[in-house]
């Protein structure tokens, strides 16, 4: 028996066509992006709160490179892109994903258009790479507080025995 691409997949967006695929969506659309290197609780909970704000939500994930150049240690991300996109796209809050390669996922908010952009509570709203531009568009931007402290550095350190 052979058996056919899992449907999530089709939820994985290149990001030359994020402006067509994204228009595409329900609107208000969410966007947010990170690494989500090894998924959590912290993760998991955040995703949901942030799609919670629009009809339809959009990942940028940071491509491997990306990660590197954030300097969250030698041997990050621990998940290529593809197997993070995969996983990012299997779940069900999340409508579209796609990746960017600079330091900042501001051609991508660029592209998608987004309604509602949100970063963790690590970031204050002032702070959050594309702010100015959704705003300027009419559009909101929220930073969710942390319900659960995780940090996959934090759960590396734990698996390492360090």
């Amino acid at each position: 028996m052979r058996y056919s691409r899992p449907a999530f997949e089709t939820k994985i967006c290149p990001p030359e066509e994020l402006a067509i695929r994204a228009a595409a969506l329900p609107r208000p659309l969410v966007f947010t992006n990170g690494c989500f290197d090894i998924l959590h609780r912290g993760h998991v909970t955040y995703l949901a709160q942030a799609r919670a704000l629009g009809a339809a939500m959009v990942v940028a994930l940071n491509t491997d490179a990306s990660v590197r150049r954030l300097g969250k240690g030698d041997d990050r991300p621990v998940n290529p892109l593809e197997d993070r996109a995969a996983v990012m796209a299997a779940l069900a809050c999340v409508d579209l994903v796609t990746w960017f390669d600079e330091d900042t996922p501001l051609a991508c908010i660029l592209e998608a258009r987004p309604d509602v952009l949100v970063k963790g509570g690590d970031w204050a709203p002032e702070r959050i790479v594309g702010a100015t531009e959704v705003r300027g568009w009419g559009g909101a931007v929220h930073s969710i507080p942390f319900e659960h402290e995780r940090s996959t550095t934090t759960l590396l350190g734990r698996i390492r025995g360090s």
